[in-house]
Formats: C-alpha cells, sequence, structure tokens
C-alpha cells in the first residue's frame, strides 16, 4: 500500500513538471522562441556532424537556457500572486529574474559562435 502511494506520488510529479511545461510554452512567447531556436540548433549540430564533446556544450547551454526561463516564469507568476499591485520592488525582482535568463542566453549565443563558426568558415 506504502510502496503504491509513493509511486503515485512520484509519477504525479512528473504530471505536475508536465503541466509546467506546457503552461509556459504555452503563455511565454520567449519560452517559445528558446524552444524554437534549440530545435534549430540541434538540427544544425546534426548537419554540422558535432563532437560529443560539442553537444555537451550545446545541451547545457540550451538546458541553461530553457531552465532560466522556466525560472524566471515562475517568479514572475509568483510575485504577481504576493503583490497584484504595480510595485517597483515587485518590478525590480522581474527585472533581475529576466536579466538572469539574457545572460544566460548572451553565453549560450557564444557557445553556439565557438563551435559553430569554424565549422563553416
Amino acid at each position: 500500500m506504502y510502496f503504491s502511494l509513493a509511486m503515485k506520488r512520484f509519477l504525479n510529479g512528473f504530471v505536475y513538471a508536465f503541466n509546467g511545461l506546457v503552461y509556459t510554452f504555452r503563455t511565454q512567447l520567449n519560452f517559445k522562441i528558446h524552444c524554437i531556436s534549440a530545435v534549430l540548433v540541434v538540427l544544425l549540430g546534426l548537419y554540422a556532424k558535432l563532437t560529443c564533446a560539442e553537444w555537451l556544450w550545446i545541451a547545457l547551454a540550451i538546458a541553461m537556457v530553457l531552465i532560466l526561463e522556466l525560472i524566471n516564469t515562475a517568479i514572475e507568476i509568483l510575485v504577481d500572486l504576493v503583490s497584484p499591485q504595480k510595485q517597483a520592488k515587485a518590478g525590480l525582482i522581474k527585472d533581475v529574474a529576466a536579466a538572469a535568463v539574457l545572460v544566460a542566453a548572451f553565453l549560450a549565443l557564444a557557445i553556439a559562435l565557438f563551435i559553430f563558426v569554424p565549422k563553416f568558415i
């Protein structure tokens, strides 16, 4: 009995996580753009025949941007929940979370340039 309850809770965690992905994809334009960019980079990587090490860097960059975009979305939802009225500090919280995504996106772009530019020059 305990095992089946624990297994059900464990599996429900995946359902909740998937719901979070779907919600974010449906409601956040930037997340959609990052997902489309990730697909394009993967296709370009297949075309360029990346090495295992290059794939690891690309996967890390993609995951980092998507993870931070998910966290940014969660922070925005939480700030809107606890501070429905517009407040300067609430706006700053959102700005800082968005800045984390921006830094990750720039790093991902740098990684992509380091990997792909030599392959096409």
